[in-house]
């Protein structure tokens, strides 16, 4: 169990909690967010004993073992695999042992040595090293090689993979997605779910709080708050905690009001004095509470584009790669007004490479592609946060913006601007190079939303990103009017913005006719196949996919003749998508509830079914079991029917608008 009691953190003059408490209990998972600068990570560094409370008590079980993500970037010529099972702190010291003991020639020792070997798993321990780098995306040719020859990120991941190889008790994650692909996320997802130990995990991506975590601590304004639930569900809880905070504050209000007004009504009254005195008194101990303050929603939106030409672009044979060599090639595709496109891929099949090629990054190898007439490019790179200019200020990136690219603009109207992405006062002229990763990231789409792009070309675009600001990006995408090409491991942020996805894989870009979903299972047939030796399946595309293939580059160039649609008609399908949403909005709500309260129930079912199969309660136990599986697949049976209907009736309404 770790508990903190009446903790007080400070970093420098930053109060980071006052008077904090929380219990997490062993075996929880749990889900520790907050705002950007919140001391999320401050709270892993007290927790790992680098930072000492300075009031207050923590404890944690002296004889659990920690395991987290070291930030630092290794440099060793030591193997991947090696570089890994360094990680299992008990069999490095077993094996120390043993190397001790043969030294001495101590027979006894020796033994004991053998034993902590076969009791640290000495016997396959390289099989489970290497089985976390093949998870997190490594090819078997690379399981050998030396660290110093890998990049950053991926790095990165050796550093995840050594922290999940410790038998930890305690295992501390600090943004562990931010240097994987969904292939590795998926992975990751599932290695965590099989954890039996206590972890924490500091995360800004929705789906993989929800399907990991069980509790969740929000740290804000200086507290601990314990919820119980994934993040979807502390959402729920929060927006009612503070329904009903406001309520009551209001209800206060009044009721000081009333006494206040009777007090001055009253006061010089000889024969209402008392009654007058005694309200005084009331007013003087009543606990003052204080009116709900959150932090302000960011929010912000794409400017309307100059032009929408149709198609953007068609792809005539086109080969991407680096050098001369091609990563993908023989793509004969076309992109056209409007489309919301995820582009899917495990690492280093050639996702970025695509993309980059098509913002001018990379020339074509071989092929062409044909730009629309009037293509305005918004390219968010991966990269793009370590271009930026260090040591000039916001304001100074958008001076050299607005005269380089344009539009144009007075220096006041720049401020304006960036106050609008929270640039505001001294900020505009700090330099870049203090900012958080976060601010970094806001200062970059606010130079995306300047240039007026038609289309937005996004590698990655979360991962500096708290959930406030994700979720900014998420409505501020789906109200664009342009195109959108998204390469992202947020599923959240794909499942609300794509409409259709493209897979890179195997040297080629073909359409993905599924969803998320159907992606995530082929992730871990691959991964299944993998692990046997078997060849990787590919993804098979149905006769409808194939049917609805694009038309190659000559043929669009006859699509491109045709006038596009005029302003007032791209107003008119906004303003008629507006409406359908709202009309639909209470099916799609009920829709929801409906499918929280059906995974409540296969969960239920899943705990009265382990019951039932433990066989130590009584004969009541049992038939009270019994009483609830029934309820529970007539619950489900009514549900179902619900979902049926609702879905019936969203796409009557989708096909009748």
């Amino acid at each position: 169990m770790i508990t903190l009691r009446n903790l007080t953190l400070r970093r420098g003059t930053k109060v980071v909690l006052q008077d904090a408490n929380l219990t997490l209990h062993a075996g929880e998972k749990v889900g520790l967010i907050g705002r950007n600068g919140a001391g999320k990570s401050s709270l892993f560094l007290l927790l790992t004993d680098r930072l000492h409370a300075d009031a207050g008590d923590v404890e944690i079980p002296p004889r659990w073992v920690i395991g987290e993500v070291a930030q630092s970037m290794p440099e060793t010529e030591d193997s991947a695999t090696d570089f890994v099972l360094q990680g299992d702190a008990p069999l490095q010291r077993a094996q120390a042992a043993l190397v001790a003991a043969e030294t001495s020639g101590d027979g006894h020792a020796m033994a004991d040595a053998h034993m902590a070997l076969d009791e640290a798993g000495a016997f396959d321990a390289s099989a489970r090293a290497q089985a976390l780098l093949l998870g997190l995306g490594f090819q078997v040719a690379q399981l050998e090689s030396p660290v110093n020859s890998f990049s950053g990120g991926w790095r990165m991941r050796l550093q995840l993979a050594r922290a999940l190889m410790c038998p930890a008790d305690l295992l501390l994650l600090d943004e562990p997605t931010n240097h994987l692909d969904l292939d590795a996320l998926v992975w990751l997802e599932a290695w965590l779910k099989r954890f039996e130990g206590t972890m924490i995990i500091i995360s800004h991506d929705r789906e993989f709080l929800d399907a990991i975590t069980r509790v969740t601590v929000h740290l804000d304004d200086n507290t601990l708050t314990r919820y119980t639930g994934n993040y979807s569900a502390f959402e729920e809880m929060r927006a009612e905690r503070i329904s009903q905070a406001q309520a009551a504050y209001g209800r206060q209000q009044e009721r000081m009001a009333h006494l206040q007004r009777f007090i001055d009504r009253f006061k010089a009254k000889a024969s209402k004095a008392k009654q007058a005195q005694s309200r005084v008194k009331a007013l003087a101990r009543m606990e003052k509470l204080a009116p709900v303050l959150t932090a302000s929603d960011f929010e912000f939106e794409f400017r309307e584009p100059q032009s929408l030409p149709n198609p953007m672009l068609a792809f005539d044979g086109l080969s991407c790669g680096y050098g001369r060599i091609p990563i993908v090639s023989g793509i004969d595709r076309s992109v056209l007004a409007g489309q919301r496109i995820g582009i899917l891929g495990a690492n280093g099949q050639g996702k970025s490479t695509l993309v980059k090629t098509i913002a001018h990054a990379l020339p074509p190898l071989d092929g062409q592609i044909v730009e629309g007439k009037g293509l305005v490019i918004g390219y968010f790179a991966q990269q793009e946060l370590d271009v930026l200019q260090l040591d000039d200020g916001p304001l100074m990136h958008m001076v050299r913006l607005a005269r380089d690219v344009g539009p144009a603009a007075r220096e006041q109207e720049l401020r304006d601007f960036l106050g609008r992405f929270r640039f505001t006062g001294e900020m505009a002229q700090q330099p870049v190079g203090s900012l958080s990763g976060g601010e970094k990231a806001r200062l970059v789409l606010a130079m995306l939303v300047w240039q007026r792009p038609n289309l937005l070309l996004l590698d990655e675009p979360t991962n500096h990103l708290d959930l406030t600001t994700r979720e900014a990006l998420s409505i501020a995408l789906n109200e664009f009017e342009g195109t959108v090409m998204l390469v992202s491991h947020d599923r959240a942020l794909l499942r609300e913005v794509c409409d259709e996805f493209w897979l890179v894989s195997h040297g080629e870009v073909v359409p993905f006719d599924g969803d998320l979903d159907d992606y995530q299972k082929w992730l871990l047939e691959v991964s299944r196949a993998t692990a046997k030796g078997q060849p990787a399946p590919v993804w098979q595309r149905s006769a409808e996919a194939e049917a609805d293939l694009p038309t190659p580059a000559p043929a669009v160039a006859a699509v491109r003749r045709n006038p596009s649609a005029s302003r007032d008609e791209r107003k008119s399908d906004k303003q008629q998508r507006a409406k359908l949403a709202e009309r639909t909005r209470p099916l799609r709500v009920e829709l929801q509830q409906v499918e929280s309260r059906m995974g409540r129930l296969a969960a239920e079912k899943t705990e009265v079914e382990a019951g039932l199969a433990d066989g130590s309660g009584q004969a009541e136990d049992f038939a009270e079991l019994g009483r609830r599986l029934a309820h529970i697949a007539a619950e489900v049976h009514l549900l179902e029917e619900r979902w049926l209907t609702l879905q019936d009736k969203l796409e009557t309404l989708g096909a009748t608008s």
